[in-house]
């Protein structure tokens, strides 16, 4: 199915920030998001400053001031998604209400959050398996202790560990349309 399909069933541009901790499916979910809808895709990680990605290679947890440049430079792809009206995938931990608060500012106030809420234990036993990430496992409960999940008035999509990545998707998608309909024209 073609992102302009889904369109038409009733799915329209958003701009999205797929959130939560390191291992939880961020990538996985983003990029199923973007082969079926067709809405660019960044991938958070890739925003990130050299002396953050070196640090947490070695092992060492971000603080707020290490945080920053990165979430401006994902705060402006995210404007820029507003901007074109088209849609947009930003993965991001957005781990803080705070950090939250700054990815939505300046323009941005109607992007939406996907945070996927996975079991610890899960999330453990992912990071365990994954290869080819500068992030260690043991900068998970640095995550866990700094997260603050999204509250009701943050007007969350909250997406649970699925089965396959592919019901992950489709619960996504089931979930943005029935929160975020196709806009009909008003006739006059």
């Amino acid at each position: 199915m073609t992102g302009r399909e889904l369109q038409d069933q009733g799915i329209r541009p958003l701009v999205l920030v797929v959130m939560g901790v390191s291992g939880c499916g961020k990538t996985t979910l983003a990029e199923g998001l973007h082969n079926l809808l067709g809405w660019p895709y960044q991938e958070g990680d890739m925003l990130h400053p050299r002396a953050n990605v070196e640090k947490m290679a070695a092992g060492i947890p971000l603080t707020d001031a290490d945080r920053l440049p990165w979430l401006r430079a994902c705060h402006e792809w995210l404007l820029g998604r507003v901007a074109s009206g088209q849609g947009g995938i930003l993965t991001c931990s957005a781990l803080k209400r705070s950090y939250r608060d700054l990815l939505r500012a300046d323009g941005a106030a109607d992007i939406v959050f996907v945070y996927l809420e996975i079991p610890e234990d899960v999330l453990a036993e992912r990071l365990q398996r994954r290869r080819g990430h500068y992030m260690p496992p043991s900068l998970l409960p640095s995550q866990l202790a700094t997260l603050q999940p999204p509250t009701v008035d943050e007007h969350p999509v909250v997406v649970h560990l699925e089965e396959t990545p592919a019901d992950l998707i489709a619960e996504t998608i089931g979930l943005l349309r029935q929160r975020f309909p196709e806009r009909t024209p008003e006739r006059g």
